[in-house]
């Protein structure tokens, strides 16, 4: 009777365990699959560059804290209410990315993550938001 018990417990454990890696994988979107053209892709501003904490920042607060918070934690007023997690800017897997990869995803986007190719138009003003949301 109580290995059937145990059984029963770990298999019920096991289920869990499982049902909750998939739920999390569903939620986290998968990776990002980005062109060569982006990994390889130059800024056309200095990272020093004035612009960063002028047009990059008020782009950023205008665009992105609703979901990925003033900080860049993911913790915006809308993330709870994605389907997919909205990543931190200060993770390592996410600093580890090239500028061109950032600029893809932020720009291009993908699922829940909105393009604004069309609604931040110019080139240098795209770029210092790449640069404000590295630097926080």
């Amino acid at each position: 009777m109580k290995t059937s018990i145990r059984l029963a417990v770990l298999i019920c454990t096991a289920i869990v365990f499982v049902t909750a890696n998939i739920v999390m994988a569903q939620k986290e979107g998968g990776p990002w699959t980005i062109p060569a053209k982006y990994k390889s892709m130059k800024s056309t501003v200095k990272a020093g560059d004035a612009s960063i904490n002028g047009v990059g920042k008020s782009l950023y607060m205008q665009h992105c804290k609703s979901c990925h918070g003033s900080k860049g934690l993911g913790d915006g007023s809308k993330s709870a209410s994605l389907k997919t997690l909205v990543p931190s800017f200060a993770s390592k897997s996410f600093k580890a990315q090239a500028d061109g990869e950032i600029y893809f995803q932020s720009f291009v986007g993908r699922d829940e993550m909105p393009n604004f190719e069309k609604k931040i138009a110019n080139e240098g003003d795209k770029w210092a938001v790449v640069y404000y949301i590295k630097s926080l």
